[in-house]
C-alpha cells in the first residue's frame, strides 16, 4: 500500500504514527449493521488483509453488531501486532428494535469502554470517540469529563470526538487534548445533513479548518455512503480518466484534500477492499483537483 503517513495526538507523550489510510469494520456486520456477518470467513478474512497490506487503524464500536466487530476484530488479529491502532467509540447504543440511542451518561460511558476492553482482550484502547447521537440530555462537558477521567485512570490512552459542530469540538479542545475528530465527510457531503437513524451529522469545511490548524486527524466517515448514490458527473469524468471507480477516485480525492485527513473506507466485500486500497495509488493533478472543486 502506498499511503503517506499522519501523526496522531502530535503533542502528547505518547504520540501515534499511522498510515493515513485505515479501515473502517461498520460493514462487517449483519442488514442493519445488527447482528453477525452474511459471511463470517470472509469478515475475517478483510481484517486479517488489512494488516497485510501494511493498514494500521482499525474503527470499531461495541455497538455495531452488536458488538459483532469487536469480537470479529479479537478473532482475527489478536495478539495484535504492536503497532496497531484500535480505534472505538463510545456515546451510543443500539436497542432490540435495532433503534441507535445515545448512552452518554458518566456510567454509560465507563459501561461501554469496560466492554469495549473485554470483548478486544486488551488492557488498554488505545483511541477512543466519544460519538454525540441526536436526543441525549446530557451536557456535553459533562460526557468529555467521563472520557478524560477514564483517560487518567489508563484505560484511554488517547481521546476524540465524533459528530461534533464547530462549538462542541473547541469545548473539548479547552477540557483537555483531542487526539481526533471523527466526522461525516467527503467529495459530495462537507456541510450538515440529516440521517435517518441519527439525527443531524455534523460535518463540513469548518471542522476540518479547526483540524488544520490544530493539527488534529480528522477521520470522515461514511465517506462513500452518500457521495455514491449522488452522482457527480465530474467525479465519473475524473474516474475515467485514471480507468478507475468512482469510489477510488473519491477516497483519492480524501487523500489529496488534506494532509490531516485519514480515510476509513469499510466494506465486506474482500473485492472491494482491495479495490479501495488502490485508490492510494491514484495521484490526482492539481488540474484534477481544481476540476473537482
Amino acid at each position: 500500500m502506498n499511503s503517506q503517513e499522519i501523526t496522531i495526538a502530535e503533542q502528547s507523550t505518547h504520540p501515534l504514527r499511522v498510515k493515513r489510510f485505515g479501515y473502517g469494520t461498520m460493514r462487517l456486520t449483519g442488514e442493519g449493521i445488527w447482528g453477525e456477518p452474511l459471511n463470517r470467513p470472509e469478515a475475517l478474512q478483510i481484517l486479517k488483509k488489512c494488516i497485510d497490506s501494511g493498514i494500521d487503524f482499525i474503527d470499531t464500536a461495541d455497538y455495531y453488531g452488536e458488538d459483532v466487530t469487536n469480537r470479529l476484530i479479537a478473532e482475527a488479529l489478536y495478539p495484535y501486532p504492536e503497532n496497531l491502532v484500535i480505534c472505538t467509540k463510545v456515546g451510543g447504543a443500539r436497542t432490540p428494535d435495532k433503534s441507535w440511542i445515545p448512552f452518554n451518561r458518566p456510567e454509560n460511558l465507563r459501561t461501554s469502554i469496560e466492554n469495549n476492553l473485554r470483548t478486544l482482550k486488551t488492557e488498554q484502547i488505545t483511541l477512543v470517540h466519544f460519538r454525540i447521537i441526536a436526543g441525549g440530555d446530557v451536557p456535553f462537558k459533562e460526557s468529555m469529563d467521563a472520557m478524560f477521567e477514564m483517560q487518567k485512570e489508563g484505560k484511554i490512552l488517547h481521546v476524540g470526538v465524533s459528530n461534533v459542530n464547530p462549538d462542541e469540538l473547541n469545548i473539548a479542545m479547552t477540557m483537555g487534548d483531542i487526539a481526533t475528530v471523527e466526522n461525516m465527510y467527503g467529495h459530495a457531503q462537507r456541510d450538515s445533513i440529516q440521517l435517518a437513524h441519527g439525527g443531524e451529522t455534523r460535518g463540513g469545511e469548518e471542522i476540518l479548518a479547526i483540524c488544520e490548524e490544530n493539527k488534529i486527524a480528522l477521520i470522515p466517515y461514511f465517506s462513500l455512503f452518500r457521495s455514491m448514490p449522488k452522482k457527480d458527473e465530474r467525479i465519473s469524468i475524473i474516474a475515467k480518466k485514471y480507468d478507475a471507480s468512482e469510489a477510488q477516485i473519491n477516497l483519492a480525492w480524501l487523500l489529496h484534500r488534506s494532509e490531516w485527513i485519514l480515510p476509513i473506507p469499510g466494506t465486506s466485500s474482500l473485492q472491494h477492499f482491495k479495490e479501495n486500497l488502490k485508490a492510494t495509488e491514484i495521484k490526482l493533478s492539481d488540474e484534477d483537483l481544481k476540476f473537482l472543486e
